[in-house]
């Protein structure tokens, strides 16, 4: 276990743990290279692939619109 050295955190921030391919609270994560996060529920970080999808779908438009090419 780990200290992340705030209160109340295991209660609202969850993390994806690359290593062990599991959603773990806020004061159970480990190194920040092995974990993703943080997410706003357990569910949130379980489903973290849609996220990271979404975020890359978003920012691949974003860059088509400044270069001024048609998104993809």
């Amino acid at each position: 276990m780990r200290d992340t050295g705030t209160m109340g955190d295991e209660d609202t921030e969850w993390y994806w743990d690359l290593s062990n391919k599991v959603a773990v609270p806020a004061r159970e994560r480990g190194p920040a290279m092995r974990v993703l996060g943080p997410y706003p529920s357990k569910a949130a970080a379980e489903n973290w692939r849609d996220t990271v999808e979404n975020r890359n779908e978003a920012w691949d438009s974003e860059d088509a619109r400044w270069k001024g090419e048609d998104a993809p």
